[in-house]
């Protein structure tokens, strides 16, 4: 690192503790509590998952760091700086910086001994965004023996180097936290169709059902042992903060026995757990259960609350979610039919409303339609409690403007209901 990094590091540093004591960092952490807490004053806005290589205006996240540790410093706080100049929503900027205990073995996606092989093609090669073909490598139950049990270690070194350099650049300006894993994502199905395929599963579930049952099921023992590892390494981190939960918003509510700081040692009845199974979009409640949420519920038993769904329609299973123990949030994607579901969550459920992206591709952001599209997702949703999450930015035209004028579009959309 050379110093002419060090100190450009710094000085966003000393922008995101300027941030970081705005006050509206405290309105809107209250914000997030009271909702997930099922006593919503109003919907908060949170927005994640977007195009970042069409966001660059006035060179403002354009990296000027060389140096490969230093650049991705650089990139996490411009980033941050950016959604708060631009599109805060009721994001909350922290006054202190994690720095990641370094495990090995922990990611899903190749902790079992055999990960994804893919053929991709990327239409714009800015982007991260990618089509991809799976390679079948599970075809029947002689091949499921190729999930194997993880090992996961702590690269005490790798850490101990990471935590000496983030003190030496932010220490006196930010506290430097080393913590462990803030939650993680439980979704057999998202991992299991890389080596199945997406189309031989969904006929297997009726062709050979018992195979499918075991696939799920030896996916579940081998995450188990991993939770087992986490547990017994301490590597478990508070999510009752402003880390997103599932693919919904901020974790922060007063019904976690964590509190915010506990950057290790915590135990999964202190977090906030998730699942889902988006490619069981149309498949009845009857076969969601049998082949996926009874092995899920396996996982997400272990968590104090938990947040279920992604982008599958989930409307009409709310049968069944209602057996996931301590469940808090729900999806509601954009395929969801909004007020079937707030018929059905009452006031025992937040519902994490999701409007649809595609306002913003192929030059057909229109004001009115945003407008319209959150105002029926309020209008919908009364009596709920809910959250509203714009995710799933593949494109916004490189017009990063127009998702800038989205964010204010919904705050005058919810302060116009709620006050």
């Amino acid at each position: 690192m050379r110093q002419e990094e060090i100190q450009l590091l710094r000085e966003l540093a000393k922008e995101k503790l300027q941030i970081s004591m705005d006050e509206k960092n405290l309105e809107n952490r209250e914000l997030w509590i009271c909702t997930n807490d099922l006593h919503m004053k109003k919907p908060p806005v949170y927005i994640d998952e977007m195009c970042w290589n069409e966001m660059n205006v006035d060179q403002e996240l354009t990296l000027q760091t060389e140096d490969e540790f230093c650049r991705k410093l650089e990139l996490e706080l411009r980033k941050e700086i950016y959604l708060w100049k631009h599109m805060p929503g009721n994001m909350v900027v922290n006054p202190y910086i994690d720095c990641p205990v370094t495990v090995r073995g922990g990611e899903f996606d190749d902790a079992f001994g055999i990960s994804e092989s893919v053929t991709t093609v990327q239409a714009d090669k800015t982007s991260a965004i990618k089509s991809r073909h799976f390679n079948i490598q599970i075809r029947g139950e002689e091949d499921i023996e190729k999930i194997m049990d993880p090992v996961v270690t702590v690269d005490e070194k790798d850490t101990s180097d990471k935590l000496e350099k983030m003190q030496t650049i932010f220490g006196d300006i930010l506290d430097v936290r080393l913590c462990g894993e803030r939650g993680k994502w439980f979704t057999p199905w998202d991992y299991l169709i890389r080596l199945t395929g997406v189309e031989p599963v969904l006929y297997d579930l009726i062709e050979r059902p018992e195979y499918i049952k075991a696939l799920v099921r030896r996916f579940t023992d081998a995450s188990l042992k991993l939770m087992e590892q986490y547990n017994e390494l301490g590597l478990w981190a508070s999510n009752n903060n402003n880390t997103r939960v599932g693919s919904g918003g901020y974790g922060y509510t007063d019904m976690l026995a964590a509190p915010e700081g506990l950057d290790r040692n915590a135990s999964a009845k202190q977090l906030w757990g998730c699942g889902n199974a988006q490619i069981f979009s149309t498949v009845s409640e009857e076969m969601h259960w049998e082949f996926s949420l009874e092995e899920e519920i396996r996982w997400m038993s272990h968590f104090g609350l938990n947040y279920y769904g992604c982008c599958e329609p989930l409307h009409y299973k709310m049968n069944i979610l209602k057996k996931i123990p301590n469940l808090r949030k729900i999806s509601a994607s954009p395929w969801c039919r909004i007020r079937q579901m707030a018929e059905m969550a009452g006031k025992d459920y937040v519902m994490s409303c999701k409007p649809s992206p595609a306002i913003f591709s192929g030059g057909s952001f229109h004001e009115e339609t945003a407008r319209r599209d959150v105002r029926k997702i309020l209008e919908e949703s009364q009596g709920c409690s809910i959250e509203i999450v714009l995710k799933d930015l593949s494109t916004v035209d490189y017009k990063p403007q127009n998702l800038w004028r989205w964010n204010e579009i919904a705050r005058e959309e919810i302060d116009r209901m709620y006050g």
